[in-house]
């Protein structure tokens, strides 16, 4: 995944997209519609005593949120989801407008953020129900109170699924928490700030902050900071994780994905292309858990091929507010160029284009559907994560085969399995080193799933039971006997 901590960079000069209003030095937070190139509106970082001022607000907020009843933060956070699902067509276009992604998959995203909230509200007080132990002697509760202030650096892809999984346990727990959103998506990240006052949520219980580099830094070495959540790249997390580690502050990191897309013999062949159409178009592809590397085996390959180059090469580029569009341009013009070069320089290491690998001669950050195949080992391609929408595409003869070129990656997020013999098919998705496997269904993300990877994916969960826990302090609670010994 890009890191969520980059800047917008500039279009080249010779890019058709480049729009006579875009800057050469695009601020750090700017709306660029990406299916025009056109600057919509620029933002001002906080200055630092407006970010010593936000701070302040929400270590003063925590002293009394903690203090709430689950009722009472049950209320605002469900509040919080009605008033996404009753204004979800404002806040999809805001998406669109600033990321680029389809219309019908915004309002998609802003039910499955409504969800999330909705599950929290509902479910958090169980969750962190104290736990009674069993000690030989006496009595004893493990309780979970919350941290306190919680930071957060978010990316642009799912601009409000992103903050919902991270703000609605943590708020149900009892911390407050800040946010750095990505730069290209400041409209969206007001917006959901707003969100949470208008449900009636404390001032500092959630802050947007629109802050540098340094600023980061600063938040991350802030003593009234207990917390820190990534979701971007491994060069971001590896900086957040090295400044937090520094200050001894618990962090988790959800990164990248190179999820593999393992089709057996057995597997239906016409449900498997339509679902691998959608595992790697969905979000135009840039999504951490899209199908990357189909692993197909050597008996449907040519057929798999042909029906997923068909369909992928039928999807038509257009307005990502028009529901006729089924190609969007991707989040940004520095996304399309870096797809770009990645795909030459896997092609000068002996990749072969079987479609696609350009841009389309169109305004806007637009790329063909691409797909590449012959990539060997000693290719850069064959250990990169591809952010958008270009698939590889590996052949096997054993299921052996497959599961090692599924496992010979630096990631580990998530990554199905297709076949008809589910028995078969969950022998080999027990053998798959990842956080997550879906058998018959590319990996995907519900409220009540835990949500996480290992390797250079990361290392925490969020949602389910097991997202709530992670910034809670697991204190210990003993009573000691009677009779025990001084």
């Amino acid at each position: 995944m890009p890191s969520s901590l980059a800047l917008l960079s500039p279009a080249p000069k010779s890019s058709v997209s480049q729009s006579k209003n875009r800057t050469t030095t695009p601020a750090a937070y700017q709306t660029v519609n990406p299916a025009t190139g056109e600057v919509v509106k620029t933002f001002v970082e906080l200055t630092d005593p407006q970010l010593e001022t936000a701070i302040k607000t929400a270590a003063s907020c925590f002293s009394t949120w903690r203090n709430t009843t689950f009722a009472a933060r049950a209320t605002i956070v469900a509040k919080a989801a009605a008033l996404l699902r009753a204004q979800s067509d404002v806040f999809a276009r805001l998406v669109t407008l600033e990321m680029g992604k389809r219309l019908d998959e915004a309002r998609g995203e802003v039910a499955l953020s409504a969800d999330i909230l909705d599950y929290y509200a509902q479910h958090a007080e169980r969750f962190l129900a104290p736990v009674t132990l069993k000690p030989a002697s006496g009595e004893a509760v493990v309780e979970n109170t919350p941290l306190g202030v919680l930071f957060g650096v978010q990316p642009w892809n799912f601009p409000y699924y992103q903050l919902a999984r991270f703000s609605a346990p943590n708020l149900m727990a009892g911390n407050v928490v800040m946010v750095k959103h990505a730069g290209c998506v400041p409209q969206s990240a007001i917006a959901f700030e707003q969100l949470w006052r208008d449900a009636g949520a404390p001032v500092g219980g959630y802050t947007n902050l629109m802050i540098s580099h340094d600023q980061v830094n600063r938040v991350i070495d802030d003593p009234r900071i207990q917390g820190v959540a990534l979701t971007g790249g491994v060069d971001a997390a590896r900086r957040v994780a090295a400044r937090a580690g520094q200050n001894v502050k618990k962090t988790t990191m959800e990164l990248g994905g190179n999820d593999a897309f393992v089709v057996l013999a057995d597997a239906d062949l016409d449900k498997t292309v339509a679902w691998a159409v959608w595992a790697k178009m969905n979000n135009t592809g840039q999504c951490c858990v899209a199908g990357k590397r189909f692993i197909v085996a050597e008996e449907l390959a040519d057929a798999f091929l042909a029906k997923f180059q068909a369909a992928l090469a039928a999807l038509k580029p257009g307005d990502p507010m028009d529901a006729a569009t089924t190609l969007a341009p991707l989040s940004t013009e520095a996304a399309l160029v870096t797809l770009l070069e990645q795909i030459e320089g896997a092609v000068a290491k002996g990749a072969k284009v079987v479609l696609g690998g350009k841009r389309i001669d169109r305004p806007g950050s637009f790329m063909q559907p691409t797909i590449l195949t012959h990539i060997e080992p000693t290719n850069p391609a064959y250990r990169e994560e591809f952010f958008g929408p270009v698939a590889l595409v590996f052949r096997f003869k054993t299921d052996d085969e497959a599961v090692a070129l599924a496992n010979d990656s630096d990631y580990g997020l998530g990554g199905s399995v297709f076949g008809r013999d589910i028995a078969r098919a969950k022998r080999v998705a027990r053998r798959i080193d990842t956080g997550m496997v879906f058998i018959n269904h590319p990996t995907w993300t519900t409220p009540d799933l835990p949500f996480g990877g290992i390797k250079n994916s990361g290392y925490g969960r969020e949602l389910s039971d097991l997202g709530i826990h992670e910034f809670v302090n697991k204190k210990l609670v003993r009573v000691a006997a009677i009779d025990d010994p001084a």
